[in-house]
Protein backbone atom coordinates (compact mmCIF):
# COMPACT_ATOMS: atom_id res chain seq x y z
CA UNK A 1 0.00 0.00 0.00
CA UNK A 2 1.25 3.46 -0.86
CA UNK A 3 1.70 5.87 2.04
CA UNK A 4 -0.77 8.73 2.11
CA UNK A 5 0.55 12.16 1.08
CA UNK A 6 1.84 14.24 3.97
CA UNK A 7 1.05 17.63 2.45
CA UNK A 8 -2.35 19.29 2.77
CA UNK A 9 -4.44 19.20 -0.40
CA UNK A 10 -7.35 21.08 -1.85
CA UNK A 11 -10.36 19.06 -3.01
CA UNK A 12 -9.27 19.52 -6.63
CA UNK A 13 -5.78 18.18 -5.83
CA UNK A 14 -7.30 15.32 -3.86
CA UNK A 15 -9.62 14.32 -6.70
CA UNK A 16 -6.68 14.26 -9.12
CA UNK A 17 -4.62 12.23 -6.60
CA UNK A 18 -7.47 9.76 -5.99
CA UNK A 19 -7.77 8.98 -9.71
CA UNK A 20 -4.28 7.44 -9.56
CA UNK A 21 -4.69 5.83 -6.12
CA UNK A 22 -7.45 3.23 -6.00
CA UNK A 23 -9.16 2.73 -2.68
CA UNK A 24 -11.66 4.51 -0.49
CA UNK A 25 -10.58 7.83 0.98
CA UNK A 26 -11.99 11.06 2.33
CA UNK A 27 -10.37 14.47 2.57
CA UNK A 28 -10.81 16.30 5.88
CA UNK A 29 -9.32 19.77 6.30
CA UNK A 30 -6.77 19.01 3.60
CA UNK A 31 -5.67 15.66 5.06
CA UNK A 32 -6.41 12.34 3.35
CA UNK A 33 -7.89 9.54 5.43
CA UNK A 34 -8.19 5.98 4.18
CA UNK A 35 -11.58 4.50 4.94
CA UNK A 36 -11.63 1.30 6.99
CA UNK A 37 -12.82 -2.05 5.64
CA UNK A 38 -16.52 -2.63 6.13
CA UNK A 39 -18.41 -5.46 7.80
CA UNK A 40 -20.85 -7.62 5.83
CA UNK A 41 -23.79 -6.08 7.72
CA UNK A 42 -22.60 -2.58 6.76
CA UNK A 43 -22.35 -3.55 3.08
CA UNK A 44 -25.78 -5.23 3.11
CA UNK A 45 -27.47 -2.19 4.67
CA UNK A 46 -25.69 0.14 2.23
CA UNK A 47 -27.08 -1.92 -0.65
CA UNK A 48 -30.57 -1.90 0.89
CA UNK A 49 -30.46 1.89 1.33
CA UNK A 50 -29.42 2.44 -2.27
CA UNK A 51 -32.12 0.11 -3.58
CA UNK A 52 -34.80 1.73 -1.37
CA UNK A 53 -33.81 5.18 -2.64
CA UNK A 54 -33.95 4.01 -6.27
CA UNK A 55 -37.35 2.35 -5.82
CA UNK A 56 -38.72 5.41 -4.01
CA UNK A 57 -37.54 7.77 -6.76
CA UNK A 58 -39.14 5.60 -9.43
CA UNK A 59 -42.40 5.19 -7.49
CA UNK A 60 -42.69 8.98 -7.07
CA UNK A 61 -41.59 9.65 -10.70
CA UNK A 62 -39.03 12.17 -9.47
CA UNK A 63 -36.40 13.74 -11.78
CA UNK A 64 -33.69 12.48 -9.41
CA UNK A 65 -31.05 9.77 -9.23
CA UNK A 66 -29.78 7.64 -6.39
CA UNK A 67 -26.06 6.91 -6.29
CA UNK A 68 -24.25 4.26 -4.23
CA UNK A 69 -21.01 4.97 -2.39
CA UNK A 70 -18.06 6.14 -4.41
CA UNK A 71 -19.27 9.64 -5.25
CA UNK A 72 -17.57 12.66 -3.70
CA UNK A 73 -19.42 15.51 -2.01
CA UNK A 74 -17.35 18.70 -1.67
CA UNK A 75 -17.92 20.40 1.67
CA UNK A 76 -15.43 23.24 1.21
CA UNK A 77 -12.08 23.85 -0.49
CA UNK A 78 -10.26 21.31 1.74
CA UNK A 79 -12.93 18.78 2.78
CA UNK A 80 -14.73 16.15 0.69
CA UNK A 81 -16.78 13.22 1.95
CA UNK A 82 -17.87 10.00 0.27
CA UNK A 83 -21.32 9.14 1.64
CA UNK A 84 -22.66 5.59 1.53
CA UNK A 85 -25.50 6.74 -0.74
CA UNK A 86 -26.92 10.01 -2.03
CA UNK A 87 -29.71 11.46 -4.13
CA UNK A 88 -29.38 14.36 -6.53
CA UNK A 89 -32.01 15.90 -8.79
CA UNK A 90 -31.84 17.48 -12.19
CA UNK A 91 -29.92 16.46 -15.27
CA UNK A 92 -27.78 13.34 -15.23
CA UNK A 93 -24.17 14.00 -14.23
CA UNK A 94 -21.40 13.53 -16.78
CA UNK A 95 -20.56 9.82 -16.85
CA UNK A 96 -16.88 10.54 -16.04
CA UNK A 97 -17.66 12.71 -13.02
CA UNK A 98 -16.57 11.53 -9.55
CA UNK A 99 -18.23 14.42 -7.75
CA UNK A 100 -21.88 15.29 -7.09
CA UNK A 101 -21.89 19.00 -6.30
CA UNK A 102 -25.39 19.48 -4.95
CA UNK A 103 -27.08 16.37 -3.57
CA UNK A 104 -30.40 16.77 -1.78
CA UNK A 105 -30.05 13.62 0.39
CA UNK A 106 -26.89 12.05 1.82
CA UNK A 107 -26.76 8.80 3.77
CA UNK A 108 -24.12 7.33 6.05
CA UNK A 109 -24.44 3.78 7.36
CA UNK A 110 -22.90 3.85 10.82
CA UNK A 111 -19.83 1.77 11.65
CA UNK A 112 -18.65 1.06 15.19
CA UNK A 113 -15.40 3.02 14.94
CA UNK A 114 -16.67 6.21 13.32
CA UNK A 115 -20.07 6.96 14.85
CA UNK A 116 -18.78 10.19 16.41
CA UNK A 117 -17.38 11.38 13.08
CA UNK A 118 -20.71 10.76 11.32
CA UNK A 119 -22.76 12.25 14.17
CA UNK A 120 -20.73 15.42 14.74
CA UNK A 121 -18.23 16.33 12.04
CA UNK A 122 -20.15 15.08 9.01
CA UNK A 123 -23.45 16.42 10.34
CA UNK A 124 -21.98 19.92 10.50
CA UNK A 125 -20.16 19.50 7.22
CA UNK A 126 -23.01 18.17 5.14
CA UNK A 127 -25.33 20.99 6.18
CA UNK A 128 -22.75 23.54 4.99
CA UNK A 129 -23.66 22.38 1.46
CA UNK A 130 -26.72 24.50 0.55
CA UNK A 131 -28.52 21.84 -1.50
CA UNK A 132 -28.44 19.14 1.15
CA UNK A 133 -31.83 18.97 2.86
CA UNK A 134 -31.60 15.52 4.47
CA UNK A 135 -28.81 13.61 6.18
CA UNK A 136 -29.75 10.07 7.17
CA UNK A 137 -27.60 8.15 9.63
CA UNK A 138 -28.58 4.50 9.36
CA UNK A 139 -27.63 2.29 12.30
CA UNK A 140 -27.55 -1.35 11.15
CA UNK A 141 -27.04 -2.74 14.66
CA UNK A 142 -30.06 -0.99 16.20
CA UNK A 143 -32.09 -0.94 12.96
CA UNK A 144 -32.65 2.77 13.55
CA UNK A 145 -32.54 5.79 11.24
CA UNK A 146 -31.55 9.19 12.56
CA UNK A 147 -33.02 11.75 10.17
CA UNK A 148 -31.51 15.22 10.19
CA UNK A 149 -33.31 17.71 7.97
CA UNK A 150 -32.83 21.34 7.15
CA UNK A 151 -35.53 23.42 8.85
CA UNK A 152 -35.29 27.16 8.32
CA UNK A 153 -32.00 28.30 9.85
CA UNK A 154 -31.54 25.09 11.83
CA UNK A 155 -31.62 21.32 11.72
CA UNK A 156 -34.43 19.11 13.01
CA UNK A 157 -33.58 15.59 14.12
CA UNK A 158 -35.87 12.59 14.50
CA UNK A 159 -35.20 8.90 15.13
CA UNK A 160 -37.23 6.09 13.63
CA UNK A 161 -37.30 2.32 13.89
CA UNK A 162 -40.52 1.87 11.93
CA UNK A 163 -43.02 3.84 9.89
CA UNK A 164 -42.04 6.10 7.00
CA UNK A 165 -39.59 8.89 6.33
CA UNK A 166 -40.79 11.86 4.31
CA UNK A 167 -37.86 13.41 2.46
CA UNK A 168 -39.24 16.61 0.99
CA UNK A 169 -37.65 18.01 -1.03
CA UNK A 170 -37.56 16.13 -3.34
CA UNK A 171 -40.87 14.47 -2.38
CA UNK A 172 -39.63 11.00 -1.55
CA UNK A 173 -41.28 8.71 0.99
CA UNK A 174 -39.47 5.60 2.25
CA UNK A 175 -40.44 2.99 4.77
CA UNK A 176 -37.82 2.58 7.48
CA UNK A 177 -38.00 -1.20 7.00
CA UNK A 178 -36.96 -0.84 3.33
CA UNK A 179 -33.60 0.57 4.44
CA UNK A 180 -32.79 -2.73 6.16
CA UNK A 181 -34.20 -5.22 3.62
CA UNK A 182 -31.78 -7.86 2.45
CA UNK A 183 -30.77 -7.13 -1.13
Amino acid sequence: MKPLPQTRMSVDEYLAWSEANPGRYELVQGEIFQMTPQRVLHAEVKAAVYMALRRGIRAASLPCRAMPDGMTVRIDAHTAYEPDALVYCGPRRDSDSVEVPNPVIVVEVLSPGIRRTDAVEKLGGYFRVPGIHHYLMVDPDRRTVIHHRRAGDGIETTCAQDGSLLLDPPGLELSVASLFEEP
